[in-house]
Formats: structure tokens, sequence, C-alpha cells
């Protein structure tokens, strides 16, 4: 293997601190400007001169943006465990049996997954209330898994077809049934692409914003960004640009936090990786 040379080693070591500048730079001004008030926000700094939290502390004042939080969370990890639950045993039957008609049901839900949101709003908001839905974390959570499970059950049924079919035979030879493969021999297997669907999954939930507004209506059952857009301030002519920007940062830490901590296992499932025979 040839060495890099020093010039080469210097412009890729550049183009990653660009790059990481690029990335960081507005989460690190969004921290800078929640702890600021008043005219303060409109001064530029590049470093805070002390450390105020008192935009956070209005925030969390009344607790409706606590309960805005623990409902996203709650849509979430329903629309996570129900892509994960519905996609595996879809990506189960599409990739591990023949049928007639497998091909097309594998292009009907590519083609679900490119709808734009307002192209189906209407249809889901009738859908909703005519299942009495509306305004329920139920209702988002459904309509959330429009958009997460056609993509959970493509990416399945991709990695699902690398798995070696020797291992699916060895175990029916055994006598382990269609559900004891599924749970106990692909589900290991599979953790890779489940966690990065999964958490795929719960940044649509976490950050979607359209349903979210026209399926709710009272405060207790409004998620993190639809609380973010109504925030107000003292009058109708001011905006709260450090409550704002003190409520994005809490919400858009849990994020960077899970990908950091998932981050190989994500990695390998937006390769694609599986077991080689």
């Amino acid at each position: 293997m040839t060495r890099r040379s020093p010039l080469a080693a210097a412009g890729l070591a550049l183009a990653v601190v660009l790059l990481l500048l690029w990335s960081l730079f507005p989460l690190y001004y969004a921290v800078l400007t929640s702890m600021e008030s008043g005219s303060g926000i409109f001064r530029i700094r590049w470093w805070p001169e002390a450390i105020e939290l008192g935009n956070y502390r209005a925030l969390f004042a009344t607790g409706a943006f606590g309960r805005s939080i623990l409902n996203s969370v709650l849509v979430a990890v329903l629309v996570v465990t129900a892509s994960a639950a519905l996609g595996l045993t879809a990506a189960h039957a599409l990739g591990r049996i023949r049928f007639r008609g497998r091909r097309l049901i594998l292009l009907a839900v590519l083609a679900v997954s490119m709808f734009p949101q307002v192209a189906v709003l209407s249809g889901m908001f009738t859908l909703i209330r005519g299942l009495g839905l509306y305004n329920s974390l139920w209702g988002l959570a459904l309509a959330y898994l429009l958009f997460t499970l056609p993509f959970t059950v493509w990416v399945l049924t991709t990695f699902i077809r690398e798995l070696p079919v020797e291992i699916e035979e060895a175990a029916i030879m055994d006598g382990a049934g269609p559900f004891t493969i599924l749970i106990r021999i692909f589900l290991p297997l599979m953790w890779p692409a489940i966690v990065t669907t999964g958490l795929i999954a719960f940044i649509i939930a976490w950050n979607e914003f359209l349903f979210a507004l026209t399926f709710t209506l009272t405060d207790d059952m409004r998620t993190v960004p639809v609380a973010i857009a109504l925030l107000t301030g003292g009058s109708q002519h001011e905006l709260p640009w450090g409550m704002i920007m003190a409520a994005s940062v809490t919400v858009t830490l849990p994020l960077v936090a899970l990908v950091l901590v998932f981050q190989r296992r994500l990695v390998a499932g937006l390769t694609a990786g599986a077991v080689k025979g």
C-alpha cells in the first residue's frame, strides 16, 4: 500500500474539520441562543458570557411542554414497536415465501412510501375521524405507520433475503415452526436492520409536524414539534426566540444520544450486512 502524502493527509483533516463545523455549528449556536434573553439574543456572540437557564425554566414552568415530550415519546415508541412487529412478519413472508404477486406487493410498498404527506392528509383525516381516534395518541401512531412501515418492510425484506437458506432448513429439520424460526433464528441475526429501521421510525415520529398539527386539538395531546410552533411571547408581536431555541435543544439532544449509542448497529444496518455463508 502506498503511503498517503502529508499534503493529502492535511487536506483530508481540513475537510473533516470543515464538515464537523458545518454540521455542529447550528446546534452550538442554538445552545448559545437558548441561554440568552431580551435583546441579548440579537447580539452575535461566539462564546457564552454566562450560563443562564431562564429560558429552560420558563419552558417547563407550566408543565405543558413536558407533557408534549411525553406524548412524543409514547407515540414514537408505539410507532417503532408496531413497525418492527408488522415489518418483521411481512418481511419474512415477502423474503422467504414464494407466491404469485410478491414482486407487485413489494413495488406497491415502495410506491406508498413515495406519497407526500399532503397528498394523503384528507384521506387520513377521514379515516382517523371515522375510527374515533381524532385528538388521541393512537390516531397519531396509526397515521405515522403510513410512512414508517413501508420503509421498514422494504429494508427488512432486503436484509432477510441475504440470510443463508441453510439456517432455516436446519431449523425446519429440527422441528421448528415458522414463528419459532422468525423469533429464535431470524430475529437475533436481524438486529442491525431492526435497530436501523426502528431508529429512523423513531426520528420520523419524533419530528413529524403536519399530522400532529392536524390530528390533535388540545394541549394535552400535542407533540413536541407542534408545541414548539405554538410557543408565544408576552404579546402577539413577540416571538420568544430564547424559549424556542431552548425547546429545540431539548428535543434534539435525545436524538443525538440515540444515534451515538446505536451508531455501530446503524451503520451495519444501512450497509445491509448479514452473516456470510
